[in-house]
């Protein structure tokens, strides 16, 4: 993985300490161009990796950077999949197997229908994961996708279960199907990381919450040190920042000091602040 990944919610109105930030960023970024031009600003600093979740105008990015194949060889997406929203808002309107069948690829319609209809009276839970999936992935066709993450909602949704089975049925899919990595976001990294090699899933990727003041770190401050410390996952750490509570430099000297941290994913809106985060994990990363 880079070193360095460049996350989206920004474009989608995220903010977990002011919703009049997150409206105003909202606004803004409406129109795709938008985010489009905020993505060029970051690769034209060196960010050639876009972590961002399947919500529909995801898609419109996605044609702009298959559309200039040649201007950005090396850009590479890391989706993040269910959008939970999305799904929500299918099931409210058309119902839970409407909202499942409405999401199901379109080459081979009608099979693929079928097979879901069959998945879920026989509950076979791996079939219709894994015809979900497919669904979640059809807007990064022909374009690269080396890790592909379960987001938080599932992972803790799953975690909290205890459905660990589930995390081996999604890791084996995006092997098999995309040849890319499984990674895992979770707002309790020690925990998942003990839950994953227990499914048998070894060094797995999990990015989590860490920053100096513990904000959503469940689980503690002393655990994902600990967990930081054994080197038995590759880390990606968001948050960093804690939304807005640790001033830059502060975030990053504690981020970085862990070489365990593989990742680091984080969000800006305009190009300067882009380009001081840049350099500041550059600067900050031991050699």
């Amino acid at each position: 993985m880079d070193r360095v990944l460049f996350g989206d919610n920004q474009f989608f109105g995220v903010n977990h300490m002011s919703e009049e930030k997150a409206r105003a960023q909202a606004m803004r970024f409406q129109d795709t161009a938008s985010i489009v031009q905020v993505l060029e600003d970051a690769y034209a600093e060196g960010i050639k990796t876009f972590m961002c979740t399947t919500h529909e105008r995801i898609a419109e990015v996605c044609e702009h950077f298959r559309a200039n194949r040649q201007r950005f060889p090396d850009y590479q997406f890391y989706p993040c999949m269910p959008y939970a929203h999305k799904y929500a808002n299918a099931a409210a309107e058309l119902g839970v197997l409407g909202a499942l069948r409405s999401f199901l690829p379109e080459d081979n319609k009608l099979g693929a229908l079928f097979r879901g209809g069959v998945s879920l009276a026989r509950k076979d839970i791996e079939g219709l994961a894994s015809l979900l999936i497919d669904a979640e992935m059809k807007m990064f066709a022909d374009l690269q996708t080396p890790v592909i993450f379960l987001q938080n909602v599932a992972t803790d949704f799953l975690l909290g279960l205890g459905f660990d089975e589930a995390f081996r049925i999604f890791a084996s899919h995006v092997r098999e199907r995309y040849r890319a990595e499984p990674g895992f976001i979770t707002m309790n990294a020690p925990l998942l990381q003990r839950r994953l090699e227990k499914a048998g899933i070894e060094n797995p990727i999990i990015c989590a919450n860490i920053n100096k003041i513990g904000f959503r770190m469940c689980g503690g401050m002393q655990a994902y040190e600990e967990l930081i410390a054994q080197g038995r996952c590759r880390l990606v750490a968001m948050s960093v920042f804690a939304s807005g509570a640790v001033p830059p430099e502060q975030a990053l000297e504690y981020v970085c000091r862990f070489p365990h941290i593989e990742s680091i994913v984080f969000g800006a809106s305009s190009r300067r602040n882009i380009a001081q985060t840049k350099q500041l994990i550059d600067r900050l990363t031991p050699r």
